[in-house]
């Protein structure tokens, strides 16, 4: 048994590595709000989705970019089955960047 819960948490953390990426979330013609999931252990400025944040930051101002504050915001839980009758909550964070253009 201890096997399968094993393979259950990897499974979800699977998962949560392969959900949502980065999104712009509010926009302004000077700026906006962009946000990303992180795991924990990871941490917000190591994650993969950061590096698609400021691309999405660059891209919506046509070059440099001011960020105005950013930090963890509202995340989303979700319910994973990997098997049937194995349900998984899985709680997913979120980090959330205010940028203004140059």
């Amino acid at each position: 048994m201890k096997i399968w819960s094993t393979l259950v948490v990897l499974f979800v953390l699977a998962l949560v590595g392969c959900g949502e990426g980065a999104k712009l979330l509010q926009e302004r013609e000077d700026g906006g709000v962009v946000a990303y999931p992180f795991m924990g252990e990871q941490g917000p400025m190591l994650s993969s989705f950061r590096t698609e944040a400021l691309a999405l930051m660059k891209g919506k101002c046509d070059g440099p970019y001011i960020i105005v504050r950013e930090g963890e915001t509202k995340g989303r839980t979700r319910i994973v089955s990997p098997m049937a009758g194995a349900e998984e909550v899985v709680q997913e964070r979120r980090w959330g960047i205010e940028f203004r253009c140059k």
